[in-house]
């Protein structure tokens, strides 16, 4: 299996569409068309971690954080970036970054965190507009179920929890075949009069080729006609942060407890208790304050994030009481999601998570 293949599989989890405009996901060293020889995970991507793939015999290795995030304009090893860079590279290692991109759909970083704390009735907190297009075409009456099964296959027409759905009317279409044309109905320089069906579904941004495609293949036309408008719908299951509701309601120091006890945190820095017992969480896992005012918003007890700024504390402003754990701690679980994700695949190769711990903060108690 090559890499790309492998790339493939992952981005089916999480799209490369779906990472913010300041990201940088994707193959960041190496060849997609090497052969994977095994594949090692981890939080962050350090020499440690090269070091670690090299000697497990791993060439892939699918790091949350990228190593390179703010561009690189010498690779001469004065920092731990470009020292990593140029081992990987000397020792044929491919660095594949999944970060906002995982952190943006549901069963992805904050949805691995919602489930460490046994949240109930997942949503997005903030959903992601513009990730919809909508297809128009035109088929004849004979073939439209052809063309509709094979957008439906592609995956186009899926909304929320419904598939296979799109809008259909009847009507007439002309064409005139000119010289050098190869119609399937209809003669040369005749105009042509038929039903068709004219054919509406939506679908994913980042599914576009691959819609297109299966149309023009489906469809009997030697030209086909259709439209992509873009749409600012939301997807439901696309954006930032999680939020969902306890089995129970605890106390709010029951649930910290909870917190550290399943995140393994030393301390957890938060504002003030509101002494009431709660039930409705939000998290993000990293950095999360630009999601405060959608926490509060969306009714949430307790905002469990990290990385949040001694003003930022303020913003609860008593209607919340906002948790930081700390921004490995939040996201050092994303290894067992990829971990788990990819043994799904049945690989014929090992999949591992690293056993170097990443995180660059300690705590002197």
């Amino acid at each position: 299996m090559t890499i790309n293949e492998i790339i493939t599989k992952v981005e089916q989890l999480c799209p490369i569409s779906y990472q913010e405009d300041y990201d940088n996901c994707g193959l960041l060293t190496g060849n997609r068309k090497w052969n994977c020889k095994g594949i090692l995970i981890s939080l962050d991507c350090t020499e440690d971690i090269v070091d670690e793939a090299i000697k497990k015999g791993c060439n892939l290795i699918i790091a949350h954080h990228p190593i390179i995030f703010r561009g690189m304009k010498k690779i001469t090893g004065k920092n731990y970036v470009e020292r990593t860079v140029i081992t990987a590279i000397k020792n044929d290692i491919a660095i594949y970054a999944a970060h906002t991109n995982l952190d943006n759909v549901l069963n992805g970083v904050n949805g691995k965190i919602a489930e460490k704390l046994g949240l109930l009735n997942l949503k997005i907190l903030r959903p992601r507009d513009a990730q919809l297009n909508k297809l128009i075409t035109f088929a004849p009456l004979d073939v439209a179920e052809k063309v509709r099964n094979a957008l439906f296959d592609a995956g186009g027409g899926a909304i929320g929890k419904y598939s296979e759905c799109s809008f259909n009317i009847e009507g007439t279409g002309t064409f005139k075949p000119m010289e050098g044309s190869n119609p399937e109905t209809g003669e040369i320089g005749k105009r042509y009069e038929g039903k068709e069906v004219k054919i509406e579904i939506i679908f994913p941004v980042y599914l576009k080729e691959q819609i297109i495609r299966a149309m023009i293949e489906a469809h009997p036309y030697e030209e086909v006609a259709y439209d992509i408008l873009s749409l600012g719908n939301h997807l439901s299951d696309v954006g930032s942060g999680v939020i969902g509701d306890l089995p129970e309601f605890l106390s709010e120091s029951d649930l910290f407890q909870l917190i550290k006890r399943e995140f393994g945190c030393k301390t957890i820095k938060h504002s003030a208790f509101l002494n009431k017992d709660v039930k409705r969480i939000a998290v993000c896992g990293g950095a999360g304050s630009f999601l405060i005012s959608d926490a509060i918003k969306s009714g949430a007890d307790i905002f469990v994030t990290s990385d949040l700024k001694y003003h930022e504390y303020f913003d609860a402003d008593n209607q919340l009481v906002l948790a930081d754990i700390g921004h490995y701690e939040s996201e050092q679980f994303t290894k067992d999601l990829l971990y788990e994700f990819l043994n799904e695949k049945n690989l014929n190769f090992a999949v591992l998570k690293s056993e170097v711990n990443t995180n660059p903060v300690s705590y002197f108690l």
